[in-house]
C-alpha cells in the first residue's frame, strides 16, 4: 500500500520563530510567492494558446444572451433533486439560452438534448451535462463517509473512477462531487456525504476522489469534471440543522474548513459549488471574500463556480437581497459563473449589463470559464462523444464494477466491538437468526445520493449474502421483527423474531436508519436507533444468546446500550449495490475488517459536537482528577466518546513497539523520521492503519490536543513484523499564528503513533529556531 504523509499544498510557505517565552515570541509573515504553475498545463493537459484562440473567436460571435446562456444551468425533467422551476428548458436550449443541463442521463436522452444545442441553435455550442454522481452512478459504492472509513486512498480513487466511467458512458460530463466539507456534528444529515471530522483525512480523500473522477487527462471520454463543494463552511451549520447559518473566526475557517478546498484546487478540480449557508453574515453565493479574495486571487483557481440549487434566489430569504434581481447582481459581481436552476441570470442579467450594474467583462470571464471546460472535455471536437450507447451497454453494471463495489464495501466496514471473538462466524454447524428491518432490505443498501442506482432489483441484501455463505441454508431463519420508522412502536413482529432467536445459536441483527434519514435535509435531534429497534434488541438480550449487531446508517449513532449489551458490533454504513455479500464476507471471515472511524461516535447527543482534535481548557478533566468538581466535565456523562476517531478492530491483533526517532531536534530546513515496528500478533492475516499524530505543546495561539498528520495502511501476515516510518518536516507543523501569518514556531512537540486516536505510543522532539530570523 502507498504511504500518505502530510503534503498539503496549503502549507506552501513558512517561517520559523525562536521563542523562549511568550514575551519574546515574535511572529513573521510568510513570503508571498505569487507565481504558480498553471493548473491547465499540469493537470488538464490542454493547449492553452490554441484553446484561447478558439474561444476568443467563438465569443466574438456570441450575443450577450448567448453568453448568459453559458452561465445558466437548468434541470431536465428526467430526474428531480429539488423543486423544479422551469418546464420549458428544451425550448430555451433551442434558442441557445441554456449552456448546461443537469438531471439528464442515458446515452440516448443526452444525445437528443445535445442535438438540439448543436444542430438547432445559431452557433451550435454543445451542452454540458451534470449530475449528482456521489458514490457511484449505476453501480453504487458505500456512502462517502463509509468509503472514508477504509482509509484506503487507492480504493476511494477506484470508486470515483468506476463512477466516472459509468456516468460518462451515459452522457454525463460533470459530477457535483466530491463534498469536501469537514463535519463534526452528526445531527447534520450531510455528514454522510463527506469524509468526517478531520482536516487532513478529508484533504487527502478529496484529492483521491478528484483524481478518480478526472483521471490524468480531461479529454479522455471516460472522465467527468469534478466539483468541490460546498464552498465554504457548510459542515458547521449551527445546531446541526441543514442550510443553517455559520459564524466563525478567520482562523477557524482557514485551519479547519478551507484546507480541503485548497487541496481540491491543487488537484485540478474543474469547478467549485457555493454553499447554501451564510458565512459571517454574507451568503456564500455573494461572498467576495471566499470567491474572489481566496479562491481566485489567493489560490489561483482557473475553473468555474456554480451555485447550489437556487442558492442565489435564497439570498432574499437570508435578508441579504431585496429580490431575485438584486441577488443575481450580487452573485455575479462576487464571482459566481453559473446559476443552478434559479433562472436569475436568465431573467435579469442582460438588463443589468445594459444598466451598467454588471460589467460585460464579468460576463465574458464567466462564459469563457464554462466554454473552456467544454473545450477541455473535447465537446467542440465531438459533441456526442459521451453519448455512446455501445459503451453504455458495455460499462453499466459490468462484472469488474460490481467486484470493485464489493471490495470497497468490505474495506469500509468498521468492527466496533468483538467480545470473546464471536466474529468471524463458522459457515457450518450454526443455527443463525437474522433479524431486523435492514436484514432483507435492498432499497436501503445504496443509501442517499445514489444517483442512477437501481434501488429495488440490483442490490443484494444481507440475508441473501448470508444464505450464500453458509453450507446449510436451512439453518438460517429470518424475521423483520422491528420497524425503523420514526414513532412506529408496533411490536407485532416481535414474537416471530423471538421465536426464531430461541432456536438459534447466534443472533445477527441488522439495525440502523432508513436510507432517506441521512443526506440532504435530514437533520436529527436524536441519534438513537429510530422506531422500536432497541426495544426488540432488549427482549432478544433476555434470551442470553450471542448477539451481533450490523449497523447500516449514514452518521454516528448513539448506541451506548448496544455497546454495553451486544457481543459484536459491525458498522457497515450503507454499503452499496454489493452490500450483502460484502457484509457476509466480513461476518464469516472471508475478509478481515480493517476500517477505522473517520468520525467520532458520541455517547449521547448532549456531547455533540465531539471530535478528537479539540483544544484543551484551563481546567482540563482527566481520570486522575475524577473527584474534583470545578473542571471541564459533565456531571451526568463521561467526557469520552463511545468510539473515538480512528477506532476500528480486527480479527487479529497488532502489537506496536516504542517509537524510534532518528533525531530529537528538527531543524527548520531539515526533516525527522519517526519509526515503529508493528507485529501481527494474532491468528489471522490482516491490514492495519498505522496513524501518526502530533501536538504542539505551546503556541502563540492554543493548539489542538493532537492532529492527524499521516497514516499508512499495511498488510501483515500472522506473525509478521514491519517497520513503518514517517518523515516530518517543519511544514507539517505550520499553522495560523497570532497575527494570522502562516508558519511553524520553534518549541517542543509530542509525536504519537498507534492504532487509533486514543491508543497511541508517544515520543517527543524539539523544533529548533531559525538562526536567520
Amino acid at each position: 500500500m502507498k504511504k500518505y504523509l502530510l503534503a498539503m499544498a496549503v502549507i506552501s510557505h513558512f517561517t520559523l520563530v525562536g521563542c523562549n517565552s511568550e514575551a519574546d515570541r515574535t511572529l513573521t509573515t510568510p513570503n508571498k510567492d505569487v507565481s504558480r504553475t498553471s493548473v491547465s498545463n499540469t493537470l488538464w493537459h490542454d493547449d492553452k494558446a490554441k484553446m484561447d484562440a478558439f474561444i476568443t473567436e467563438l465569443m466574438a460571435k456570441m450575443t450577450l444572451e448567448e453568453k448568459i446562456g453559458q452561465m445558466t444551468l437548468f434541470s431536465s425533467d428526467w430526474d428531480v433533486t429539488g423543486p423544479s422551476l422551469r418546464g420549458d428548458y428544451q425550448d430555451k436550449i433551442k434558442e441557445g439560452k441554456v449552456g448546461a443541463v443537469f438531471n439528464a442521463f442515458t446515452a440516448s436522452y443526452t444525445r437528443k438534448l445535445q442535438k438540439m444545442a448543436v444542430e438547432e441553435t445559431r452557433l451550435g455550442i454543445p451542452l454540458l451535462f451534470g449530475y449528482d454522481v456521489i458514490h457511484g452512478h449505476r453501480t453504487i459504492f458505500p456512502i462517502s463517509l463509509g468509503e472514508s472509513a477504509s482509509w484506503d486512498l487507492d480504493a476511494i480513487e477506484l470508486s470515483a473512477k468506476v463512477a466516472a466511467a459509468e456516468a460518462s458512458a451515459e452522457g454525463i460530463h460533470w459530477t457535483f462531487a466530491p463534498m469536501v466539507d469537514v463535519a463534526r456534528d452528526p445531527r447534520w444529515g450531510r455528514i454522510s456525504e463527506g469524509s468526517g471530522e478531520d482536516v487532513y483525512l478529508t484533504t487527502v480523500i478529496a484529492q483521491a476522489r478528484i483524481k478518480g473522477f478526472q483521471g490524468d487527462d480531461l479529454s479522455k471520454p471516460d472522465t467527468v469534471l469534478a466539483t468541490a463543494k460546498h464552498f465554504a463552511a457548510y459542515g458547521q451549520a449551527q445546531a446541526g440543522r441543514d442550510y443553517h447559518t455559520t459564524d466563525m473566526s478567520d482562523r477557524e475557517l482557514r485551519e479547519t474548513y478551507l484546507p480541503p478546498f485548497k487541496a481540491a484546487v491543487d488537484a485540478g478540480a474543474a469547478s467549485f459549488m457555493t454553499s447554501f449557508n451564510e458565512l459571517n453574515g454574507v451568503p456564500a453565493s455573494a461572498n467576495k471574500y471566499l470567491l474572489q479574495d481566496i479562491l481566485r486571487t489567493e489560490w489561483g483557481f482557473e475553473g468555474f463556480v456554480v451555485t447550489d440549487y437556487t442558492s442565489i434566489n435564497e439570498m432574499v430569504n437570508h435578508g441579504f437581497a431585496e429580490n431575485d434581481e438584486k441577488a443575481g447582481e450580487l452573485a455575479v459581481n462576487a464571482g459566481v459563473d453559473m446559476d443552478m436552476q434559479g433562472s436569475v441570470y436568465f431573467d435579469y442579467l442582460a438588463k443589468q449589463v445594459e444598466q451598467g450594474l454588471v460589467s460585460m467583462q464579468q460576463v465574458d470571464k464567466a462564459a469563457r470559464r464554462v466554454l473552456e471546460m467544454k473545450y477541455r472535455l473535447g465537446l467542440f471536437e465531438d459533441p456526442y462523444r459521451y453519448s455512446n450507447e455501445e459503451r453504455e451497454k458495455a460499462e453499466i453494471y459490468k462484472d469488474e464494477n460490481l467486484q470493485a463495489a464489493q471490495d470497497v464495501a468490505r474495506k469500509s466496514m468498521v468492527l466496533l466491538k468483538n467480545d470473546k471473538q464471536l466474529l468471524p462466524l463458522s459457515k457450518s454447524g450454526l443455527n443463525i437468526a437474522v433479524i431486523g428491518p435492514l436484514a432483507d432490505s435492498k432499497e436501503d443498501l445504496i443509501g442517499s445520493w445514489s444517483a442512477a442506482g437501481d434501488r429495488y432489483e440490483k442490490p443484494i441484501s444481507l440475508l441473501s449474502g448470508i444464505l450464500a455463505k453458509v453450507s446449510e441454508p436451512a439453518k438460517v431463519q429470518y424475521a423483520k421483527g422491528a420497524s425503523y420508522e420514526f414513532n412506529n412502536q408496533d411490536d407485532s413482529g416481535f414474537s416471530h423474531a423471538i421465536t426464531i432467536a430461541k432456536q438459534a445459536d447466534v443472533i445477527v441483527m441488522a439495525m440502523g436508519e432508513k436510507w432517506d434519514m441521512t443526506g440532504e435535509a435530514t437533520s436529527r435531534t436524536k441519534l438513537d436507533l429510530p422506531g422500536n429497534q432497541q426495544a426488540l434488541m432488549e427482549q432478544l438480550k433476555a434470551l442470553g444468546k450471542p448477539m451481533i449487531l450490523v449497523l447500516m446508517n449514514g452518521r454516528p449513532m448513539t448506541i451506548e446500550w448496544a455497546d454495553q449489551n451486544v457481543d459484536s458490533i459491525l458498522e457497515a454504513w450503507y454499503p452499496g449495490t454489493m452490500g450483502g455479500p460484502a457484509i457476509a464476507d466480513v461476518l464469516f471471515g472471508d475478509y478481515n475488517p480493517s476500517g477505522k472511524l473517520p468520525v467520532t461516535f458520541p455517547r449521547n447527543v448532549g456531547q455533540v459536537p465531539l471530535y478528537y482534535n479539540m483544544k484543551n481548557t484551563g481546567r482540563p478533566y482527566s481520570k486522575d482528577s475524577a473527584e474534583q468538581k470545578y473542571l471541564s466535565r459533565y456531571i451526568d456523562s463521561s467526557n469520552t466518546p463511545l468510539y473515538p476517531f480512528g477506532h476500528g478492530l480486527s480479527y487479529t491483533t497488532f502489537a506496536y513497539s516504542a517509537i524510534s526517532l532518528d533525531k530529537s531536534t528538527l531543524a527548520s530546513d531539515g526533516s525527522l523520521t519517526a519509526s515503529v515496528e508493528v507485529t501481527n500478533s494474532g491468528k489471522y492475516d490482516g491490514e492495519e492503519v498505522v496513524q501518526l499524530y502530533i501536538r504542539d505543546r505551546v503556541g502563540s495561539v492554543t493548539r489542538p490536543v493532537k492532529q492527524l498528520k499521516g497514516f499508512e495502511k499495511i498488510w501483515l501476515n500472522k506473525g509478521e513484523t514491519k517497520t513503518v516510518s514517517f518523515t516530518i518536516s517543519a511544514k507539517d507543523l505550520a499553522f495560523y499564528r497570532q497575527d494570522m501569518s502562516y508558519g511553524a514556531e520553534a518549541g517542543e512537540f509530542d509525536l504519537f503513533i498507534g492504532t487509533s486516536s486514543d491508543n497511541l505510543q508517544k515520543s517527543e522532539f524539539t523544533l529548533s529556531a531559525n538562526s536567520d530570523l
